[in-house]
C-alpha cells in the first residue's frame, strides 16, 4: 500500500493526551505529521528527515513527540499538554523514491 493510513485522532480536553499511528511500508525516505486547521495552511507538525534527525513546529517543542517502530513500519505522534490551537485535521505523510503520499487525515479535536 503506498498512501500511510493514520489512526488515533479524536476529542479531548484541554491538557489532555492523544497519541497517533501510521502505518506505511515500502520504501520510505521520510516520514512526518503534518496538520491543517479551517481555514488555515497545512502545516508541519513533527516529522523525520532522511538522516533521521526530527524536526517540530515551534509552538510544538516540549509537548509532542514523534516516534517509529521501524519492525511495525509505524510513525506515532505523542501529543501531551493538548490546546484548544492544536485542533486540526493531522496528516501522515511519506516521502518515498518516487514521490510523496498523504494519509486521509485524523481529527483531532481538543476542548477549552
Amino acid at each position: 500500500q503506498v498512501q500511510p493510513v493514520e489512526s488515533g485522532g479524536g476529542l479531548v480536553q484541554a491538557g489532555g493526551s492523544l497519541r497517533l499511528s501510521c502505518v506505511a511500508s515500502g520504501s520510505i525516505l521520510s516520514m512526518g505529521w503534518y496538520r491543517q486547521a479551517p481555514g488555515k495552511q497545512r502545516e508541519l507538525v513533527a516529522r523525520f528527515t532522511s538522516g533521521g534527525t526530527t524536526i517540530y513546529l515551534e509552538s510544538v517543542k516540549g509537548r509532542f513527540t514523534i516516534s517509529r517502530d521501524n519492525a511495525k513500519n509505524t510513525v506515532y505522534l505523542q501529543m501531551n499538554s493538548l490546546k484548544p490551537e492544536d485542533t486540526a485535521v493531522y496528516y501522515c505523510y511519506v516521502l518515498r523514491p518516487f514521490g510523496d503520499y498523504w494519509g486521509q487525515g485524523t481529527q483531532v479535536t481538543v476542548s477549552s
